[in-house]
C-alpha cells in the first residue's frame, strides 16, 4: 500500500521491517485525535495483521487507557472475523466515529513498540510450519484471534495485566501469522490460556471477597 508521506513524497507502509512499518503509521497519526478507520486506512486493507499488531501496542503497559480496549478490541475482533470468513474488513459506524486522543496513545504506542521490536527480533520464519498452514489450522488460528479480542474487551481494564495479557496473545499471533512463525503462534495460543486462567482467578477471588463481605454484615 502506497501512501503520501511528508511534503507529498510517496512512501510504502508495506516496506521495511514490521517495527519500521508500525513506526511509520505512528508518525502519520493525525494530531488531536484519531479514529479506528483512520488507522485502518493508514495500514491498508492488505495489512490487517499489521493493524492487529499495531492496535495491541497501547496495552503493553500494566494498566491501559480507559475505554480504549473496547474500541481497539472491537476492531481486532472484526479483523479476526473477516479473516475467519474470508471477507473484507467492515467497521460499524460507532467504531468508525469513536475518536481517541492521539497524544495519549502516542506514548503508549512507543512503549509497546519496544516489546514488539524484541519479539520481532526473536521470531523466525518457517518454525513449526504446520502451525502456519491454512485449512483447519488456519481456522484455529483465526479463532485464537477472536478469543484474544473478546478477552481484551472484558471489563477488567483497571485491573493490572487484564488488558496486557490478551494483548500479548494477540501480538504473538499477529507476528506469527505475519512472519509465518509457528512458535510465535503457539505462544499466542498459550497466552490466551494464561489470560483465561487469570480472569478465572479474578472472578473467583472477587466472588470470595463479596461472599465474605456479605457474611460479615448480614450473616451474623
Amino acid at each position: 500500500m502506497s501512501t503520501m508521506g511528508p511534503r507529498g513524497q510517496e512512501t510504502d507502509v508495506q516496506e521495511g521491517s514490521l517495527a519500521d512499518r508500525l513506526r511509520l503509521v505512528m508518525d502519520r497519526l493525525p494530531a488531536g485525535g484519531v479514529t479506528l478507520v483512520e488507522i485502518r486506512d493508514l495500514v491498508g486493507q492488505d495489512g490487517l495483521m499489521l493493524l492487529t499488531a499495531f492496535l495491541t501496542l497501547v496495552f503493553m503497559v500494566p494498566v491501559s487507557i480507559p475505554g480504549v480496549s473496547t474500541v481497539f478490541g472491537g476492531g481486532i475482533l472484526l479483523i479476526a472475523i473477516s479473516r475467519l470468513f474470508g471477507r473484507s474488513l467492515w467497521l460499524p459506524k460507532p467504531l468508525e466515529k469513536r475518536v481517541v486522543s492521539t497524544e495519549k496513545l502516542r506514548g503508549a504506542f512507543n512503549r509497546g513498540l519496544v516489546l514488539f521490536q524484541r519479539l520481532e527480533r526473536v521470531s523466525r520464519t518457517g518454525r513449526v510450519k504446520w502451525l502456519t498452514a491454512g485449512g483447519v489450522i488456519g481456522i484455529v488460528n483465526d479463532l485464537g484471534l477472536v478469543l484474544g479480542a473478546v478477552l481484551l474487551m472484558m471489563p477488567f481494564g483497571l485491573i493490572p495485566l487484564s488488558n496486557t495479557l490478551p494483548a500479548i496473545a494477540l501480538l504473538l499471533l499477529a507476528i506469527g501469522l505475519l512472519q509465518r512463525d509457528g512458535v510465535c503462534i503457539l505462544l499466542g495460543h498459550v497466552a490466551n490460556v494464561v489470560t483465561m486462567a487469570y480472569f478465572a482467578l479474578l472472578i473467583g477471588g472477587g466472588g470470595v471477597i463479596i461472599q465474605q463481605i456479605f457474611r460479615r454484615f448480614w450473616g451474623g
